[in-house]
């Protein structure tokens, strides 16, 4: 079936999405600095990643790292990098702010798919991308008040990830876990001198090492997997789902309120995101009844 790595694509892609979303509850619960934070999720992400990936491996040796290269270690450099971006941002400007923002991933991916893969987003993916754009007017112009510099450092990691998602489709044949977990424990390194990781309570330290191994390493994995299988523009339009859910969690776990230009803001993005991936699918289906 001509539409199974896509959807596979998609549906990995989502899963990542919930997963990743989870970092704005984390950053709430804990009350570590940003670099403390990297740190020990790198550390626990990066751990789990290369232990998942030794239980895996044919050999259960690390003959994959041999195969990363340049590619494999760019997108390490710059998963990295968004990390850093992320978690600072977070702490630095409200999660809603930060979720909102990403949402014009689909446009920065889609200008770097065509810049660096030739790929031309259709029609579809475009009209979501602006109503991304919508939400994040909504929710930036009359919402919640909150950082520039923590907006800007929101914009970095956006760029960060779509460049990512560039990468992996560019070089499919790049081993994901490694890359992934280099990534993690590069984040902890480029953290550790501003970071007082031993300050830290027991009770923060297991509960960013939790996230950090089931929300991160889990959602970055299958992300560098889904990317893969996805154009970027495609990608950033499911990952714009971040949106409405990372502020859900905080709202359902921790009751912060939601204002209206924050609900309203997330929802023009997912009905925008719920659009064109309906829209898409029914597109293939016809594709597929018809044939060639």
């Amino acid at each position: 079936m001509k539409s199974s790595p896509y959807v596979a694509g998609l549906v990995i892609i989502l899963f990542s999405t919930i997963a990743l979303s989870t970092a704005g509850l984390m950053a709430r619960l804990v009350s570590l600095d940003s670099a403390t934070i990297l740190v020990w999720r790198g550390l626990a992400g990066g751990a789990a990643l290369f232990l998942f990936f030794l239980i895996t491996s044919p050999q259960r040796k690390l003959h994959g790292l041999g195969r990363l290269g340049w590619p494999g270690i760019a997108i390490a450099v710059v998963s990295a990098a968004g990390m850093v971006l992320f978690i600072a941002a977070l702490l630095e400007t409200s999660v809603a702010h930060v979720s909102i923002i990403f949402a014009t991933c689909p446009f920065v991916s889609a200008g770097l798919g065509f810049l660096l893969l030739g790929e031309r987003p259709g029609r579809s993916a475009v009209a979501a991308s602006v109503a991304a754009v919508g939400g994040v007017v909504v929710m930036v112009g009359t919402g919640e008040a909150g950082s520039l510099f923590g907006d800007f450092l929101a914009l970095g990691m956006t760029v960060c990830v779509a460049l990512m998602t560039v990468l992996m489709r560019r070089y499919p044949a790049q081993p994901v876990l490694p890359s992934a977990g280099l990534a993690a424990f590069l984040s902890a390194l480029a953290a550790l001198s501003f970071a007082s990781p031993f300050s830290a309570s027991l009770g923060d330290i297991a509960i960013v090492a939790f996230f950090g191994i089931l929300g991160f390493a889990l959602g970055i994995g299958l992300l560098l997997h889904g990317s893969r299988l996805l154009p970027p523009v495609e990608t950033a339009l499911i990952g714009a789902l971040d949106a409405p859910l990372a502020p859900l969690w905080v709202w359902l776990f921790l009751g912060e309120s939601l204002d209206e230009a924050t609900v309203i803001g997330g929802s023009i993005v997912m009905a925008g995101v719920l659009f064109h991936v309906l829209w898409d699918l029914r597109r293939r289906q016809v594709g597929i009844e018809v044939g060639p």
